[in-house]
């Protein structure tokens, strides 16, 4: 088992600012963030981002702020190592709502 410890391979990575790239994997997984919350986003911002790789796949808790003063926090997988990476969507395992800018991100 992990133990999450300094140079631990398998630990989540600190806490990074998001960027065009964390963007746009939260883009791709939108819609089953809306159907899952049952709520539609006009804003929809990755600003946090943690991740951790695995052997065949890299799992990621990104804060996503929805409004003025509203987060949420999703846990996204996507796989890894295999021929076209890019022809797989990104699989959406969790949503917490309710969050703040403050609520550090926490693998769930």
């Amino acid at each position: 088992m992990s133990s999450g410890g300094p140079g631990d391979l398998f630990a989540w990575s600190e806490t990074k600012d998001a960027d065009e790239g964390t963007q746009e994997f939260c883009d791709k997984v939108k819609g089953e963030v809306e159907k899952t919350t049952g709520q539609s986003f006009a804003d929809y911002k990755a600003v946090k981002y943690r991740n951790k790789s695995l052997c065949g796949g890299e799992h990621f808790v990104i804060k996503v702020q929805v409004g003025e003063t509203d987060y949420i926090h999703l846990y996204v997988a996507r796989v890894t190592g295999i021929q076209h990476p890019e022809r797989v969507p990104p699989s959406l395992k969790g949503v917490q709502q309710n969050k703040t800018k403050e609520d550090p991100l926490e693998p769930f």
